[in-house]
């Protein structure tokens, strides 16, 4: 008989007790496993390339808010920018798209956040080499609305669904005007699934979005205090709109009347370069730097250092506390062999009676070590992605992340080996005292 079916059958003999030093080195396991699943869905969240464009265009700020801002949509905008200076970096020649996002409210149910863009946001990819597929037609009309994936599931959303919004967030006032689902998205993996898409002037339109004259020629004049011709522009403007409001007194304040661009605001900017020209997108954010009027970051830098700064060593403290943990169950399974050498001391005897010797003794106690580290740590394996799984849609509907439950770490590929070296490790010494076993006072016991 193999070392590892005896073994087997004097772990058979005390199943409870190796059960249960097992279960503890399975628990470990367990935890481990779900850290690093949770951990690789963030790392690819926030590590892929999730938007196929080159620059992101915002106010002065935090690079970080306004890409977590514009991308992931997890963070409040940092301020607005003019419409007009959208239309400035459309001219500009190294631009190939330049696509606004405005922000500002969220939807009644689900308090998913609204954005309005532009139907060239539809026509790029979203990510490289991947387009937007949808079901349903394109934003025509001003109230017409495209909703994310994740949307239509959470709120049971279908093409023609109608629905209102939220003004500034969930907390806000309900706006009065009802908006239709015109395309619903397919799933994506990034923040767009967890998106509703409105038509950019309709947008503006609704009531509340514009801002009181005053306050927006103010805002002109320091915007543009460096460029003069461009700030008489937006003043006649403005001058026009008063004008026309001033014929119209029934209109409510606050409620866009054919708003000029000096009227309208963008939240960020969405930068396209010349791809045949990669330094286009370099001297373009740094002509912008150089200003006090906006900045262009590139979206991958601040997530990068995000992730490297905080979440990895999230990750990496998760990790060595579960490390710890299987650990400490290591001892546990030390313990209960250890401890149950002294009731086999006549076993042993007479196993080398019948002719095992030393060495033979001594397998069978570290083949028993093992095969407890191991099988407490296939069971933690299986159990921790069979959890990933029963979790995952509702860690997708909580936080938008989209979890592989059999997505296996690296950290993964080393696990078993290093357990079978822990039950080793942990089977050493009662291993040794069974090899020191004297027979004849084993039997005499």
């Amino acid at each position: 008989m193999s070392l590892l079916k005896i073994a087997w059958k004097n772990i058979l003999q005390r199943r409870v007790a190796s059960l249960l030093t097992s279960l503890s080195i399975g628990l470990g396991v367990m935890l481990m496993v779900l850290v690093l699943v949770i951990a690789g869905a963030v790392e690819t969240a926030f590590t892929q390339r999730s938007i196929g464009y080159d620059l992101i265009v915002g106010p002065k700020g935090s690079d970080l808010q306004l890409v977590l801002s514009a991308v992931y949509r997890v963070q409040p905008p940092i301020e607005n920018l003019p419409y007009m200076y959208l239309e400035q970096i459309q001219k500009d020649r190294r631009v190939v798209a330049a696509i606004p996002l405005a922000f500002g409210d969220v939807t009644q149910q689900g308090s998913f956040p609204i954005v309005g863009t532009t139907a060239q946001f539809f026509e790029n990819d979203y990510m490289p080499g991947r387009k937007f597929r949808f079901r349903g037609g394109r934003i025509t009309a001003l109230f017409d609305a495209i909703i994310g994936s994740e949307v239509a599931r959470t709120n049971g959303w279908d093409l023609n669904s109608k629905f209102s919004i939220l003004h500034g967030g969930a907390q806000g006032s309900l706006h009065d005007e009802l908006f239709t689902v015109v395309a619903v998205l397919a799933p994506t993996g990034t923040a767009n699934d967890r998106t509703v898409f409105l038509n950019l002037q309709g947008f503006y339109a609704i009531e509340g979005h514009e801002k009181p004259i005053d306050e927006v020629e103010k805002r002109l004049r320091d915007f543009y205090a460096a460029d003069p011709q461009r700030l008489n522009s937006a003043l006649q403007q403005l001058q026009d709109y008063r004008q026309r409001r001033a014929a119209n007194p029934d209109v409510p304040e606050g409620l866009a009347m054919d708003s000029p661009p000096a009227m309208q605001e963008v939240t960020a900017i969405l930068v396209k370069t010349r791809p045949a020209t990669p330094f286009d997108a370099i001297s373009l954010s740094s002509e912008l730097q150089k200003g006090f009027q906006a900045m262009a970051v590139n979206p991958i830098r601040p997530i990068q250092r995000f992730m490297a700064s905080v979440v990895g060593n999230i990750q990496k403290a998760l990790v060595v506390l579960t490390a710890i943990i299987i650990l400490v169950s290591g001892v546990g399974i030390f313990v209960s062999i250890y401890n149950s050498m002294v009731d086999r001391r006549r076993e042993i005897g007479v196993m080398r009676a019948l002719g095992a010797g030393r060495h033979h003794v001594f397998g069978i106690i570290l083949a028993e070590a093992s095969l407890l580290c191991l099988g407490g740590a296939a069971g933690g394996w299986l159990a921790g992605h069979s959890l990933a799984i029963l979790a995952s849609p509702w860690v997708i509907q909580q936080t938008g992340l989209l979890i592989d439950p059999w997505a296996v770490n690296s950290i993964e590929a080393i696990l078993f080996p290093a357990l079978g070296l822990l039950g080793i490790l942990v089977g050493f010494l009662p291993a040794l005292t069974a090899y020191r076993t004297d027979v004849a006072e084993a039997l005499s016991s």
